[in-house]
């Protein structure tokens, strides 16, 4: 089944996040990967699987999404996160939960990460609440 919508075009729809890495033209691989072990450094007890045909990282609620585009990584964080960072997020295209980083630039990985920990600490406050 072709998918569209201006994102990479991702002919099959993938059953876990490495088929759907591996779905990406390669050039775009090794970023995906750094992002993805990013996101699994911060919060190793995440559950990984494929959302709205995106990779999708639960813990304690929803943590991060993300998705490649022609011309960026789209990373997909519930508020208040990106509100949280915007001085940091200065220069990329942001949105309330959507952060964008031009492929023809390097992964700030270590912003993506702080990015992810604020979002684990949320989820850990809002589950002790409960």
């Amino acid at each position: 089944m072709e998918r569209n919508c201006n994102a990479i075009i991702i002919l099959m729809k993938p059953k876990n996040v490495d088929d759907y890495i591996a779905s990406v033209p390669k050039e775009f691989q090794g970023r995906l990967k750094d992002l993805r072990a990013a996101i699994k450094k911060v919060a190793p007890e995440a559950e990984e699987k494929i959302s709205y045909g995106m990779p999708y990282y639960g813990y304690k609620g929803r943590l991060v999404y993300f998705q490649l585009w022609p011309k960026h990584i789209g990373i997909y964080l519930p508020p208040p996160v990106i509100e949280e960072f915007k001085k940091e997020l200065k220069n990329y295209v942001t949105a309330k939960a959507t952060v964008q980083f031009p492929n023809a630039q390097k992964l700030p990985i270590s912003l993506i990460k702080k990015l992810v920990k604020a979002r684990v600490k949320i989820n850990d406050e809002f589950n002790k609440k409960k």
